[in-house]
């Protein structure tokens, strides 16, 4: 007759008897305990160990001695946990005891059971004020239900607290499940969805997950363009050119955009643009000029700030949709924090603030950061006060940050891309590869579903798209005929990219399911 295997698995990995019993456990935390009964029946083997069990039949008999001896030479704890697991056991032991009356054995306990135990000093202490208080916290009137009760609970308190085998974690089939499920996610260089991963299939998404075909091309910008964003709703897009204009388009269902809005008053090229939180307000930045602050819905400019001699390099809204920074290139206009009517709230100016490049606060609200002398990003928290600096090797051209706040992307001439924790935790930085960039501004950003992905332009034409774990593209997107200076991936819409090119064109690009749709004006 043949016997029964004890591993099981192609490559003979996994132990049966562990199998079953995390079969049985799992049984029973989704209520099937006539079914994991009979598991136990025909199988042999239990869920719970046997020297836990005869723990168990101590606890229930009060056999307190039998269980402390049982702590200290059975399971093979350590110190800590030791201690923990005593602790607990001579809590309910000196109840007990006082709950009957037996004061004399309760102290007792406490000098002679608890010292020989090397208890932390600490726990001892706790001990001897149940002792001497127990008049005082009304546990003398507890009936017997009540002590099996505390027994029951201080079985589950061990039984988390004692090491396989002779316990389980809980629920640990169904962690070890979905440790393997986070592993195929997270190995998935496409993967861009919520969507709900079966357990019948190795899980592998297709380069279908991403945007990665031309949808639409945008081409009512007469000049380059040079900055691209898509509103943080997924409902508009933004674009600016060096023809001194912003256009606003309106995202429609079925994937492509509509021109809303041309926003005409700068006298110079529109070098950058910020979607306030709530989406009904934009700031505009001339190269070299003004700072512009339009409606959105009427397409009408809500108040200028600063006059020919405020240069104005970039721009960055607060949570409240109220307030906003501006960064200059000129060292003595510094950063200021504006409201929407004008008025300038707070400013950084001084020796310490060189020129600043770019800048962006953090979604939560509770960072500012800025792009110092070509190479240095300081992290400011607007709580503390308190700064940190990152300095970089190779000059900086821009900046961008995750929707969760604690991800910043720096794009560097030296043809790489840098991402830093914004807590500043992080010795070395995560670094991408594989674009073109030696003297253009390039902008990239952070996208798809939880921000997994990053896509940069290029100086060689085309869009470029990495998984956020992984250092060299897993796409490069051709179409642009000349330089991309930004890219945007839409918050709501996963599968969406824009991007701006010295072509004239905004490029919107879509999965290869999605709809193509003609250019428009």
């Amino acid at each position: 007759m043949e016997t029964s295997p004890t591993k099981l698995g192609s490559k003979g990995l996994i132990r049966k008897q562990e199998f079953i019993r995390l079969i049985i456990q799992c049984l029973c935390s989704l209520g099937y305990k006539r079914t994991a009964s009979s598991l136990e029946s025909e199988s042999g083997i239990f869920l719970k160990h046997a020297d836990f069990e005869k723990l168990e039949s101590h606890i229930l008999q009060a056999n307190w001695d039998d269980v402390v001896s049982m702590i200290n030479s059975v399971f093979c704890l350590k110190d800590r946990t030791r201690n923990s697991a005593l602790f607990s056991v001579f809590k309910q032991w000196l109840l007990e005891c006082l709950t009957y009356g037996d004061d004399s054995l309760a102290v007792s306990i406490l000098r002679k059971q608890v010292r020989d135990s090397e208890l932390e000093i600490g726990k001892i202490q706790s001990l001897a004020v149940i002792l001497l208080s127990f008049t005082d916290i009304g546990l003398a009137k507890m009936v017997e239900s009540d002590i099996l009760d505390k027994r029951e609970h201080l079985i589950l308190e061990l039984e988390k607290l004692l090491p396989p085998p002779f316990a389980i974690p809980g629920k640990r089939l169904e962690h070890l499940v979905e440790t393997v499920v986070t592993s195929q996610l997270e190995s998935c260089m496409y993967h861009n969805s919520a969507t709900t991963v079966s357990l019948y299939d190795d899980h592998c998404c297709d380069r279908d997950e991403i945007p990665t075909e031309t949808v639409q091309i945008l081409t009512a910008h007469s000049n380059e363009v040079w900055f691209v964003q898509f509103s943080n709703n997924g409902e508009f897009l933004a674009s600016s050119s060096s023809d001194c204009t912003a256009i606003i388009w309106k995202v429609l269902e079925d994937g492509g955009s509509t021109l809303v809005h041309v926003l005409e008053s700068h006298q110079k090229p529109v070098s950058f643009l910020a979607w306030s939180p709530d989406d009904t307000k934009l700031l505009t930045c001339g190269n070299g000029e003004v700072l512009k602050l339009w409606d959105v819905e009427t397409g009408t400019c809500r108040h200028t700030f600063g006059d020919h001699d405020f240069i104005v390099s970039s721009c960055a809204w607060f949570p409240d949709s109220k307030r906003f920074v501006s960064g200059s290139s000129d060292p003595e206009k510094g950063i200021c924090m504006w409201d929407c009517n004008g008025n300038e709230l707070k400013a950084w100016r001084g020796m310490r603030m060189p020129k600043v490049l770019d800048l962006a606060v953090t979604p939560n609200g509770q960072s500012l950061i800025s792009i110092f002398s070509d190479k240095e990003i300081r992290i400011l928290n607007m709580e503390s006060n308190s700064e940190k600096i990152i300095s970089e090797e190779h000059a900086i051209t821009s900046l961008s940050i995750s929707a969760d706040s604690k991800f910043l992307m720096v794009n560097l001439n030296s043809q790489e891309i840098h991402m830093w924790d914004v807590a500043g935790e992080w010795k070395k930085p995560l670094r991408y590869t594989g674009h073109k960039q030696f003297k253009y501004v390039i902008r990239s950003c952070f996208g798809g579903f939880n921000c997994m992905f990053v896509a940069s332009g290029s100086e060689d034409s085309q869009v470029y798209i990495w998984n956020r774990r992984k250092s060299t593209p897993i796409e490069v997107l051709s179409g642009h005929l000349m330089t991309v200076n930004c890219v945007s991936w839409n918050p709501k819409r996963p599968k969406m990219l824009a991007s701006a090119s010295d072509d004239q064109t905004v490029r919107i690009w879509g999965s290869t399911k999605s709809k193509h749709i003609p250019s428009s004006d």
